[in-house]
């Protein structure tokens, strides 16, 4: 929390609770304190106290980061003790501020006075006030106190860093003619002192050293036997297969990580059991923790180099090189890898012995050039093979990366910047083997979360093969695997590669409470700590109401084969009310107050109000859907122009799945206010028809008889209520008859009537009786129309038909002539 925020925090108390005054008196007008006041001020000395002596800690201990990390967390703590110091007076200022409030203001000058209680009354919470603003202004005088403590212990660190990686040696006067003299003195010293230790343990310790040894080889013996049958056997690579980018990317990121893991584990429990045993002495135990880091970083280093270049496996290489180079480039790295380990533990050993400098300084320079030479090294390897068969280098930005800090290396070491140079060379080889595992992993974790990549990972063949999980649902969990790894690897690498950056464990802590602290927007307090604890706590409780559906449905009701339909009832309210207590408890432990959305709920009940009316109607609906089960899952309903099977009931709309295989989702308020046909309510019986009609004149008794046979011989129908035929009455063209029977079934209703409708044919062709059918009207084919040329043609020849029915008339009225007689 910063000085600002804690200053605001004591003036808040004072000015708001307090309603004026001065936050210190002048010595001379301080009076005696009693009560609480008096209480606080001597936690406010004690806290004064520590304060003096972690301040005299600072610059006894400036050179030592380590130390001064420990004095920031103590007055870290001495922080937040004097913050609780000016929060205690606030019930005791509201009672005093209240009372004021009630006795008024004091009367001005002319006005009467006030009695006697009153004015004794109101002297003497004025004087408490004055007291308690004497204590809290020492608080915020402490608080501003120590926080320039702390940062000047941040100044402090950030200047010792600095001076420590640009110190420069004189290397011509550091290393003279006696330093190979200095090397072998300090080399007769430390075997003086491992053989001293071993004549020690020999004579008074060696049980325990046995014990100790045994206990140890014992859980190497474990971890050898279950990474063989398990860790092995995951990570196992087929040469022979093909494997996809997710797949290489997951076994180099698993192979590297779970082995490194196991190992981790295996050297912290000996070097505990070693210690717990009382073998190792303070000098020894930092040998042997400094010969077992240097193992651990060859064999890290080692298992990436492997991961990642693959030399035996050419199919789950990340990188596409040549076998041959590929090895060349694991014994470069591991070789640095070596060379850096080796100087960590000779610095443990100098520094133990109290070395000359020379030798340190030797040491030193000898690790720099050597991790400069294999980076450089590792840069002029041909590892690729074009088509003709010459190898080919490197990319050209990747070569100049690693020449220049390889250059980088070697000038600063012969510059005499031997500590930047050991610097470089540890991150370049340490930080960079982290870095690269953490890289592998977010690709692996983002390859997850395309499309279809969970569900073609073991996990996901499991899951889908257990719950029989939809692939869109194998996908979405795909997303938050995804999520989760990405968290899982910031949190692990994120604090391994920040030690190695010359941070302390107490900046983690440091940077965590401030993460618990959180940060204030208005009234409301966020806390990103106390956010994930609400999101771990909101997953386990949706885990464990998942968990508790499927035992309730799967193991209780299921045994106690109670209907499908109250199954599915019980099922979803359980998941409900869940997701509800678990939403709650998660808000709860991401530290907000309920109480603070009242505001929030009033103007969310007037939105329903206006807005959201439709969608609390179905809501409400759905809830009384499921408790009075007007239909559960499997029914056959009519719903208007909807029929079909319920297939889910949910809080806000109904599936129904129709004989189309059509899924329509019927709003829970149209069930409630409109009527529901459900044919399978209370039990699957039902009653269905089939109508026929046969013409007039055919005898109905026989009729009758033959369909009513025909109803009884049916496997499907129910003997009881008993098929019966009813004649339906006349029609123009026919007698109308109709066979009702139940099923057991309703659901079989169709099949049956097509059955019945067959035999009906084949029965009524088999006794000569002849089906009615519905009379077709008939009318005169309409008169084509003539095209316009038709017409032209039409009435021309109805033309000359006049003209020469006008010429025969004038023909008839014309006197005929006479020819002569003939002679």
């Amino acid at each position: 929390m910063s000085l600002v925020r804690k200053l605001i925090a004591l003036s808040f108390v004072l000015v708001c609770l307090l309603a004026g005054g001065a936050f210190a008196q002048d010595p001379q007008d301080r009076q005696p304190l009693s009560g609480i006041a008096a209480e606080q001020q001597a936690a406010i000395e004690r806290l004064s106290t520590q304060a003096d002596r972690l301040e005299k800690d600072i610059n006894t201990n400036s050179e030592d980061d380590v130390r001064l990390v420990e004095i920031r967390l103590a007055l870290e703590d001495l922080q937040a003790d004097v913050l609780k110091s000016g929060v205690a007076f606030r019930p005791t200022l509201t009672d005093i501020n209240a009372k004021l409030e009630a006795l008024g203001p004091a009367p001005k000058d002319g006005a009467p006075a006030e009695t006697d209680e009153k004015a004794t009354q109101r002297a003497a919470l004025s004087k408490e006030k004055s007291q308690i603003n004497q204590v809290i202004g020492q608080a915020e005088d402490l608080l501003v106190r120590v926080n320039g403590l702390v940062n000047k212990i941040a100044v402090i660190r950030r200047d010792l860093f600095a001076n420590t990686l640009m110190k420069r040696y004189q290397l011509r006067s550091a290393i003279g003619p006696d330093v190979g003299e200095a090397v072998g003195d300090q080399v007769s010293m430390l075997s003086r002192n491992i053989s001293a230790w071993f004549r020690f343990v020999v004579r008074f310790k060696l049980q325990a050293a046995l014990v100790a040894t045994f206990f140890a080889s014992l859980v190497g013996v474990i971890f050898y036997v279950v990474g063989r049958r398990v860790i092995a056997r995951l990570l196992r690579k087929d040469p022979t297969a093909d494997p996809d980018y997710l797949s290489r990317l997951s076994a180099a990121f698993w192979s590297t990580l779970m082995p490194s893991i196991a190992l981790l584990l295996f050297l912290t429990l000996t070097v505990a059991l070693y210690q717990s045993y009382n073998v190792l002495r303070g000098d020894i135990s930092d040998y042997f923790i400094g010969l077992l880091q240097i193992f651990f970083t060859c064999f890290f280093v080692n298992r990436l180099s492997n991961a990642i270049l693959s030399p035996d496996a050419p199919n789950w290489r990340l990188v596409k090189i040549e076998a041959q180079p590929a090895r060349v480039l694991i014994w470069l790295t591991t070789a640095a890898a070596l060379v850096v380990g080796l100087d960590r533990f000779t610095g443990i050993v100098t520094e133990s012995l109290g070395s000359p400098l020379s030798v340190t300084i030797l040491k030193g320079l000898f690790a720099a050039l050597l991790v400069g030479a294999l980076l450089m090294a590792v840069g002029s390897v041909k590892p690729f093979a074009s088509e003709d068969g010459v190898a080919r280098p490197w990319p050209s930005w990747f070569r100049a990366t690693v020449y220049v800090l390889g250059t980088a290396t070697i000038l600063s070491a012969l510059t005499g910047y031997i500590s930047l140079a050991q610097f470089v060379s540890r991150q370049v080889v340490v930080t960079g083997a982290w870095v690269a595992t953490a890289y592998i992993g977010l690709l692996a974790s983002r390859a997850i979360s395309d499309e279809g990549a969970f569900g073609s990972t073991s996990a996901g063949r499991w899951i889908k093969q257990t719950y029989d999980t939809e692939d869109s649902k194998l996908d979405q969990l795909g997303v938050l695997a995804s999520v989760l790894i990405n968290l899982l690897i910031v949190f692990a690498f994120l604090p391994v590669i920040l030690f190695q950056w010359g941070f302390q464990a107490g900046d983690m802590a440091v940077w965590m409470r401030r993460l618990g602290a959180g940060f204030q927007i208005g009234t409301f307090t966020f806390s990103p700590l106390a956010i994930l604890t609400g999101i771990i706590v909101f997953g386990i409780g949706y885990s464990v109401t998942r968990w508790f559906q499927s035992w309730i449905d799967g193991t209780v009701m299921a045994r106690g084969r109670v209907d499908i339909g109250v199954r599915n009832s019980i099922r979803t309210v359980v998941g409900y009310a869940g997701m509800a207590i678990a939403t709650l408890i998660g808000i709860s432990a991401a530290g907000l107050n309920l109480s603070s959305f009242a505001l929030i709920a009033g103007g969310l009940s007037l939105g329903i109000g206006f807005g959201l009316q439709n969608i609390v109607s179905n809501f409400v609906s759905g809830l009384i859907l499921l408790v009075e089960r007007p239909f559960k899952v499997g029914d056959w309903v009519v719903a208007g122009d909807v029929s079909g099977t319920v297939r889910k009931i949910s809080v806000r709309a109904t599936e129904i799945e129709t004989f189309q295989r059509q899924t329509v989702m019927l709003p829970n308020s149209q069930l409630i206010n409109n009527a529901v046909g459900n044919w399978t309510h209370r039990n699957r019986l039902g009653r269905i028809e089939v109508p026929v009609g046969v013409i007039h004149g055919t005898d109905p008794e026989h009729v009758y008889r033959v369909l009513l046979e025909l109803a009884r011989g049916s496997q499907l129908i129910l003997k009881n209520p008993e098929p019966f035929v009813l004649f339906t009455g006349f029609s123009e063209t026919a007698m109308n008859f109709e066979i009702r029977v139940f099923l057991a079934d309703i659901s079989n209703g169709s099949s049956v009537q097509n059955e019945l409708r067959f035999g009906i044919v084949r029965a009524f062709l088999r006794e000569g009786i002849e089906i009615a059918h519905t009379p077709r009207p008939t009318s005169a084919p309409p008169s084509a129309s003539w095209s316009l040329d038709d017409d032209k043609a039409e009435a021309q020849f109805v033309e000359r038909i006049a003209k020469r029915a006008d010429e025969l008339v004038e023909e008839k009225r014309k006197p005929r002539r006479r020819k002569p007689d003939p002679a």
